[in-house]
């Protein structure tokens, strides 16, 4: 017995006629357009699940008695859970304050002023973040006056790889963002 209210999953109908954000949501909370992609979760759940595994042997140690072999795993593990958490926050964030851009290792906010344009191109994307490129569309922002930032979303990133349709709805949604805010 399907239970469509419970899933994430919804057609394009549904979220065709979005008419962006409610009249009394927070304009200035940062939200994520998407949802985060199967591909992301999976990576973050293997991490956690290895972190896991690493406090269990730092439970182990820590009982055998080697205290500062205990701290390095422990260490080990609070790296690793620190890691997971920020790969499923990277993505793209929006507010009424701007375009804020996390990536793994670093955050670009771009205030609303400072963007002169956003929109769609074809042109080689990387594959999953890897070095290797293939063609696919991504998601730029030009700011006023500046060189144009790396590729704000893929469509073969981790969060749209095998979903063309949640690429396009994001898309829409960070170009209707960015014109409602200029």
């Amino acid at each position: 017995m399907p239970l469509p209210f419970l899933t994430a999953d919804r057609s394009a109908d549904d979220h065709a006629s979005d008419p962006g954000p409610l009249p009394y949501d927070e304009r200035d909370r940062w939200r994520r357009p998407y949802r985060p992609g199967p591909w992301r979760v999976a990576g973050a759940a293997l991490l956690l699940l290895l972190a896991s595994y690493i406090l269990f042997s730092t439970l182990i140690i820590a009982l055998a008695g080697a205290l500062p072999a205990a701290g390095i795993c422990l260490a080990v593990a609070a790296c690793v859970i620190v890691g997971a958490v920020r790969l499923v926050r990277t993505g793209v964030w929006m507010s009424g304050q701007g375009l804020r851009q996390i990536t793994l290792f670093g955050t670009t906010t771009v205030p609303w002023s400072r963007v002169g344009a956003v929109r769609t191109v074809q042109r080689p994307v990387k594959f999953l973040g890897l070095p290797r490129t293939v063609q696919g569309q991504a998601v730029v922002v030009e700011p006023v006056g500046g060189e144009p930032l790396r590729a704000v979303i893929t469509d073969h990133s981790a969060d749209f790889l095998g979903r063309p349709e949640a690429f396009d709805m994001a898309a829409d949604a960070v170009e209707r963002w960015a014109a409602g805010h200029r």
